[in-house]
């Protein structure tokens, strides 16, 4: 029977409690039956916080072996685990608070409370010396594994569209379990396997793509609290695995020691969330032996495609779908299914999938097949073989560095500024991130815009990711006949901004 992420902590927590779970920083480690206990105790004080099954604990807290151990014991109680990103302002907090409705929310500091949190929720601290954390060291610990149905939430993680404030898409127990056993059976993920882990634990790429896969196969990781290319050099050789975004591979591509010798205990390097550039495979081919294996996968779906562990990696492909994952492509108008080799929408089917939009089930419904299959708004085409090619997105959205950007929210920022007409934010491809964050504003009559001041009083209003690299200011900005502005031109026009010929 599939089991869910707590489950496979506590089975592996039985049998090999001595076994070394999570490595940190300070050469310490906490073995599996050491976590399991720290879960037990977190449990426990979400009971005696009053958190039931079902109720949303949303969490804005730094990566620690505490905050992933909160999320465990989420899923032992059957709450619905709601992580943000740690840059979000207090201003952008309280959309999510009023939209989450959560139970509880745990912050890192109590410095780091909203002024205004949402009439009625309690908030607890996960630092040192937090009120939670306390708790879990005095509550009654709760190891009970309660038996969930499969198909109850479990996660609610926000996403963006190119419409619409982020939304909430709520992930199943089975979404979790089904997407980490495959990836450790296709990985070939085993007990002896070390990942190093530098990723944020709020998003779906570390928080389940890649502990969850540790734990469905009882293997180990050194859980490195933020990406530094000097210091993930230094603990690569003890490491069998790293996953990564585009942006630590263009980094570590920088470090003069990044040769097979550095990595020739390392079996697999994996990157995803955002696109790999042809060029940065082929150069850490050259430098390492490595052919990177990229993966395709979004917060609705997990994992849904892979290159091949045994076989050809190619580059500008993303493999083939995970097994039970049903992939195709189909006209963005019509809903018709396209041969291999015509472009579409890519149209995904299988346990991956999440179970809708929270509190939106309209927007669901637009998002959804009759048939069951979810639009994602990606461009592409099957060759072949079967594998899957992305060649653009129907929607806006920027993936920079790994996070969405929705460039609508950017443009609203941009808007209210003085002397501002209007503006379009767009993604352009950059060396680092995938793509960088640029902003065209055109000023009014009169005014004179300057683009750092811009980005200036950006600072604050929204998280650093989202605000522009660069800012152009223009007089006006290109429409089509409809009145819309057409970004594909802006982007053709503004292409090289972050490259060099």
């Amino acid at each position: 029977m599939l089991k869910g992420p707590d489950e496979w902590l506590s089975t592996h927590a039985d049998r090999s409690p001595d076994r070394r779970f999570l490595l940190l920083e300070d050469g310490s480690a906490l073995t599996y039956g050491h976590f399991d206990e720290l879960v037990a105790g977190y449990g426990g004080a979400l009971r005696q916080a009053g958190v039931k099954a079902a109720d949303r604990v949303v969490v804005q807290a730094g990566k620690s072996p505490e905050a992933l151990a909160l999320c465990l014991a989420c899923l032992r109680i059957g709450a619905i685990y709601t992580p943000l990103n740690t840059a979000y302002t207090p201003a952008e907090l309280e959309y999510f608070l009023q939209d989450a409705d959560p139970a509880l929310l745990v912050l890192d500091q109590e410095a780091d409370r909203p002024k205004a949190v949402a009439p009625g929720v309690p908030v607890e601290t996960l630092g040192d010396g937090g009120t939670l954390s306390a708790a879990a060291r005095t509550a009654p610990p709760h190891r009970e594994q309660a038996r969930f149905d499969l198909d109850a939430p479990a996660a609610m993680l926000y996403t963006s569209g190119t419409t619409g404030r982020p939304k909430g898409a709520v992930l199943s127990r089975r979404v979790l379990a089904s997407n980490a056993a495959a990836l450790a059976r296709i990985w070939e993920f085993g007990p002896e396997d070390v990942l190093l882990h530098a990723l944020p634990i709020f998003h779906a790429h570390g928080l389940f793509i890649s502990t969850n896969t540790v734990l469905a196969a009882g293997a180990s990781m050194v859980f490195l609290k933020k990406f530094d290319a000097a210091q993930v050099m230094a603990w690569l050789p003890r490491c069998t695995v790293m996953m990564g975004v585009p942006t630590f591979y263009t980094r570590l591509l920088e470090r003069r020691e990044l040769d097979q010798a550095a990595v020739k205990g390392v079996r697999l390097f994996v990157s995803g969330s955002a696109p790999l550039l042809p060029e940065t495979h082929r150069r850490f081919k050259e430098r390492t032996g490595h052919a990177i294996l990229e993966r395709y996968g979004m917060t609705e779906t997990l994992v849904i495609s892979s290159h091949p562990y045994h076989g050809e990696r190619r580059p500008g492909s993303v493999g083939f779908p995970l097994p039970d994952v049903q992939v195709r492509i189909a006209d963005p108008a019509t809903g018709e299914v396209l041969p291999a080799g015509e472009i579409g929408v890519i149209e995904v089917r299988g346990p991956n999938l999440f179970d809708g939009y929270w509190r939106a089930p309209d927007k669901t419904a637009q998002d959804m097949r009759p048939d069951g299959f979810f639009i994602t708004g990606d461009l592409g085409m099957l060759d072949a073989e079967g594998q899957i090619h992305i060649v653009g997105r129907s929607k806006d959205l920027i993936i920079s560095g790994g996070y969405n950007v929705y460039p609508k929210e950017v443009e609203t920022e941009i808007d209210s500024l003085p002397g501002v007409k209007e503006s379009a934010v767009v993604g352009v491809p950059h060396p680092d991130f995938g793509e960088g964050v640029i902003a065209i504003v055109t000023p009014l009559p009169g005014a004179e815009l300057d683009p750092n001041s811009i980005i200036d009083a950006l600072n604050g209003r929204l998280a650093r990711y989202k605000q522009p690299k660069r800012v152009f200011i223009e007089a006006e900005l290109p429409r089509n006949a409809m009145g819309k502005v057409q970004k594909e031109l802006l982007r053709q026009k503004h292409r090289g901004t972050f490259t060099t010929v």
